[in-house]
């Protein structure tokens, strides 16, 4: 339960960054974003099983599903180059958003 309210207000303070002006907010609420769906994707897994993914030390039954941890460092690394291209973006940007171009 704690973990779905986790992602639940990582979420809502995904979409309330990102429907603001500055373009740094919406970067942040990208990256809040990526971690809401990071923690989702780890749950996916099955929170109650925590035992070690290799099956020489541990039965299939207690081991944790690799594969939604196989999908978590994707996400982060995808997450983290298009944070960087984007916090490009923002910087060499113009300011001008602001004013009107007629």
């Amino acid at each position: 339960m704690t973990l779905a309210i986790t992602i639940g207000v990582l979420v809502f303070g995904a979409v309330f960054l990102m429907l603001q002006r500055g373009l740094v907010r919406i970067i942040l609420g990208f990256v809040m974003l990526g971690h809401a769906v990071n923690l989702m994707l780890m749950s996916a897994g099955g929170t109650f099983r925590r035992a070690q993914p290799l099956l020489g030390y541990n039965d299939a039954d207690v081991a944790s599903d690799p594969l939604p941890q196989a999908f978590v460092l994707t996400a982060i690394v995808i997450a983290f180059s298009i944070t960087i291209y984007m916090l490009t973006l923002a910087a060499t940007g113009s300011d001008d958003d602001t004013e009107d171009a007629s």
